[in-house]
C-alpha cells in the first residue's frame, strides 16, 4: 500500500491551480467476498458432513460421491492407543512370518454342533481314501454325540453352553481353532454345522483350499439397522462405525489368520461387552460381526469376502431356506455348484443387493464348496446322489 503525501501550497499556488474534480468514494466488492465466505463456509461443511446422497455428489463432481472425496482434504488420522498399538504390533508380525511349512499339509474340519451330526454318514464317504490329508474336530455343545464313522471317535473337545446369538457362539469358534492349531500340519481350517453338507469330493476340495493364500471370510457393508444399525459407540475409539461390517459366520481360513484370531485379546473383549442382544436397545450377534470386522479392519487383502459356504436367504426370513428330503434333487446341486457370484442383501430399506464375483488367483470360481440348511430327513437322499 502507498503512503499517502500531503503536499502544501501557498495561498497564490492554490488559487492558480484548477479546481478539483469531485470523484466518487470507491465501492468495496462486497458481492465477491460474500460469494467466496459462502463457498468457504459450503467446503467446510461438506469436509465435516460429506454427502451420501448420489444426485447431491454429482452436482460436485462427475464421478459421484468417490470423485468429490478425492479433492477434499484427508480426514485427520486418529491416534491408536496403547492397547492397539501393541495389538497391532503383533498381528503384524504373525502375518509377515513366512507360513508354517509342513510336509503334509491338511485340512481342520471343524464341527460345531449342538449334539449328534446326522449327515455323518455323508461326511464318512467324503473323507474315506484321503486319510493323512484332513483332521476332524467336534464341539457338542449339550450332548455327546453318538459316531458312526471312524473319522469322528474320540474327535470331540472340551466343549461349553452355546446359545445362538451370544459370545459363546465365538468362544466356541476359538476353542475348536486352538485346539485344530495344536497340529501342526493343519494348514486350512473349515467350520461346519451340523447342517452342513459338502458339494464336491475331497479332492477339490483340497485343491480348491490349498491353493489359494487367501482366507475365505464373509464380509459387506450393510448401512441398515441389521448391520451398521447394530453397532455400539462403547466400541470406540479402537472399534469406529465406518469400520463395522457383517457376514456369515461359516468361515475356512489359513493357518496365519488362525493364529491372528487367538492372539486377539483387544478387539474381541469389545465385541464380547459390546455387541449382544439388547445393547442399547439393539440386537448385535457377535458371529456375524466379531470376524468380519476385525480382518477388514487389521488385514482386508487377505480375506476373499465370501464364504465358500452356501446359505439360501430368499425366503427372506430371520433363518435361512431349509432343504427337506423331497427338496434334494441333482438340479439343486447343481445350481448350487454352479454359482459364481456371492450375493449380499442390505437391511436397508431398499434391500440393496451386493453381487462379487468370486475371485482368487485371478480367476472367476464356483463360490461354495458346502452348503446348509439340511434337514436330517435329507440323508437318504443325498446318500444316493453322492454315490
Amino acid at each position: 500500500m502507498k503512503t499517502a503525501q500531503t503536499w502544501r501550497f501557498s495561498m497564490k499556488e492554490m488559487q492558480i491551480l484548477p479546481a478539483p474534480r469531485h470523484r466518487g468514494q470507491l465501492k468495496k466488492p462486497t458481492w465477491i467476498i460474500v460469494l467466496v465466505s459462502l463457498v468457504s463456509l459450503f467446503l467446510i461443511c461438506a469436509y465435516i458432513y460429506p454427502p451420501h446422497n448420489s444426485a447431491a455428489c454429482y452436482v460436485f463432481s462427475s464421478n459421484g460421491c468417490k470423485g468429490f472425496s478425492h479433492w477434499l482434504p484427508p480426514a485427520p488420522v486418529r491416534e491408536f492407543t496403547d492397547d492397539e498399538i501393541a495389538s497391532r504390533v503383533v498381528i503384524r508380525d504373525i502375518l509377515s512370518a513366512p507360513p508354517l511349512e509342513s510336509k503334509n499339509p491338511k485340512i481342520a474340519f471343524l464341527f460345531l454342533t449342538p449334539g449328534a451330526l446326522p449327515f455323518e454318514k455323508l461326511w464318512d464317504k467324503f473323507f474315506h481314501g484321503h486319510e493323512g490329508k484332513f483332521s476332524v474336530y467336534v464341539h457338542a455343545s449339550k450332548d455327546k454325540p453318538v459316531h458312526f464313522s471312524r473319522y469322528f471317535v474320540n474327535r470331540e473337545i472340551r466343549s461349553d453352553k452355546v446359545v445362538w446369538g451370544k459370545i459363546s457362539m465365538v468362544d466356541a469358534e476359538r476353542r475348536l481353532l486352538a485346539n485344530a492349531l495344536k497340529d501342526p500340519d493343519n494348514q486350512h481350517f473349515v467350520l461346519l454345522s451340523d447342517s452342513c453338507i459338502p458339494l464336491h469330493d475331497f479332492d477339490y476340495v483340497y485343491n480348491y483350499l490349498m491353493r489359494t493364500n487367501i482366507s475365505f471370510v464373509d464380509c459387506f457393508e450393510d448401512p441398515g439397522p441389521h448391520g451398521s444399525g447394530r453397532y455400539s459407540e462403547h466400541m470406540l475409539p479402537e472399534v469406529e462405525k465406518i469400520n463395522f461390517r457383517k457376514g456369515a459366520q461359516w468361515f475356512t481360513m489359513k493357518r496365519q489368520h488362525a493364529v491372528v484370531i487367538m492372539a486377539d485379546s483387544l478387539y474381541y473383549t469389545k465385541f464380547r461387552d459390546y455387541c449382544k442382544p439388547g445393547m442399547d436397545g439393539r440386537n448385535c450377534y457377535s458371529d456375524e460381526h466379531y470376524l468380519p470386522t476385525y480382518f477388514s479392519m487389521l488385514d482386508s487383502s487377505g480375506i476373499a469376502n465370501w464364504s465358500v459356504t452356501h446359505v439360501d436367504w430368499s425366503e427372506g426370513k430371520w433363518h435361512p431356506k431349509s432343504y427337506r428330503a423331497q427338496d434334494i434333487t441333482y438340479e439343486l446341486l447343481k445350481n448350487i455348484t454352479s454359482i459364481d457370484e456371492s450375493v449380499h442383501v442390505t437391511s436397508d430399506e431398499k434391500k440393496e443387493i451386493q453381487l462379487r464375483p468370486c475371485i482368487w488367483n485371478g480367476m472367476q470360481r464356483p463360490c461354495y464348496l458346502f452348503a446348509r440348511k439340511f434337514l436330517p430327513e435329507a440323508l437318504d437322499s443325498l446318500m444316493q446322489l453322492f454315490s
